[in-house]
């Protein structure tokens, strides 16, 4: 017996999600916020996980965490919480819940790759709705005759979308919510950086959950993602959830950060500001197009085949960031770079000028 004995062929199709070696880099790959946990915080935070029972198994539903996150990013009282280890576990848990032989899964091309890839790993298969050419944008019509022909068991939408940094009009989104069958669930990891929101209008719709993350706050750290959508749905996902997922100190940590939210807003603030700035910097750039984002990163095509040569030319120059060229149709040509510190930036733009050069 061997693996490939064993193994079902369309995971040994695919490759492991890959991380590149950041070590002595300028680290703009991976959407992070480039700030570290604020230093008034930080001895009253290590007190807090001083104090922690790492004797004990962690509350299995994090009831405080919970009601912290209740707090603060206003989710409407009579909708339920599911939390799970990073936005992954709970897409996971969502194609565990409804995977059955030919289920799909639907989602706007390109977009996060774990929706396809947990998909698979669930035996599910994958739909991918191609986004218009022009500027990134929802094909309404294409998107709803794909709801209509495939009847997906869950339609992901990510808002902002990621890597394009786009949100999709609204109008649109309630149509493909109305048209579905399934599940809609309303990717909001990006919420930090824009002022648009379905968090308010969950219960509006019976089919619609909207997923959050911690990570893009600045907590990438903790790995903490929550679910929010009526109770009936989340409780038949929770039975799929593996006990005491959410760790001691990630409870701990993330209750602590989310009563002191006003730190964090600050540094979100900071990088709402340094996108604005980093944006018109490489629209000044020869053989750089940017396009807007409403997220803490932004997509950039380069002069037709030269986005290999510009990636390798920035990672000799200590900047790493993501080269997306070769992975969807849509961005050939393009790199995505996430928003750093004003240094950080200026570090990237001087080492992107002269990788142009050089390419």
């Amino acid at each position: 017996m061997t693996p490939a004995d064993l193994i079902r062929p369309e995971i040994q199709a695919l490759s492991a999600y890959h991380v590149p070696d950041s070590a002595g880099l300028i680290k703009l790959d991976a959407m992070e916020s480039p700030y570290p946990w604020p230093e008034a915080l930080r001895e009253d935070w290590l007190t807090t996980l001083r104090e922690a029972a790492l004797n004990r198994y962690p509350d299995p539903r994090g009831r405080g965490l919970q009601a912290a996150l209740r707090a603060a990013m206003d989710i409407p009282p009579d909708m339920a919480l599911l939390l799970g280890n990073g936005s992954d576990e709970l897409i996971q848990m969502l194609a565990l819940a409804v995977a059955r032989p030919g289920r799909k899964v639907l989602s706007l091309d390109p977009g996060f790759v774990m929706y396809r890839m947990i998909a698979l790993f669930a035996g599910m298969d994958y739909v991918g709705v191609a986004l218009r050419t022009a500027d990134f944008g929802l094909d309404l019509d294409a998107t709803l005759a794909a709801i209509a022909r495939e009847a997906p068991a869950l339609t992901y939408i990510a808002y902002p979308n990621n890597p394009t940094g786009n949100l999709f009009d609204v109008a649109a989104i309630e149509q493909i919510i109305q048209a579905s069958p399934g599940l809609v669930i309303v990717d909001e990891a990006y919420a930090p950086f824009t002022d648009r929101s379905f968090i308010p209008r969950v219960g509006e719709w019976p089919n619609l959950l909207v997923m959050r993350t911690v990570s893009k706050m600045g907590l990438a750290g903790l790995r903490l993602g929550y679910l929010a959508g009526p109770p009936d749905w989340l409780t038949e996902i929770d039975k799929v959830r593996l006990p005491y997922n959410i760790n001691v100190l990630t409870q701990a940590s993330a209750t602590f950060a989310l009563r002191h939210r006003d730190a964090w807003h600050a540094q979100t603030a900071a990088i709402r500001e340094a996108r604005a700035a980093l944006f018109d910097a490489l629209a000044a750039l020869d053989g750089i197009t940017p396009y807007p984002s409403e997220a803490n990163f932004i997509l950039a095509r380069t002069a037709p085949g030269r986005a290999g040569a510009v990636f390798q030319g920035l990672l000799a120059r200590g900047v790493l960031i993501k080269k997306l060229d070769g992975g969807h149709p849509l961005l050939a040509d393009c790199l995505r770079i996430t928003v750093g510190t004003p240094r950080e930036n200026a570090a990237l733009l001087q080492a992107l000028e002269a990788a142009i050069g050089a390419a």
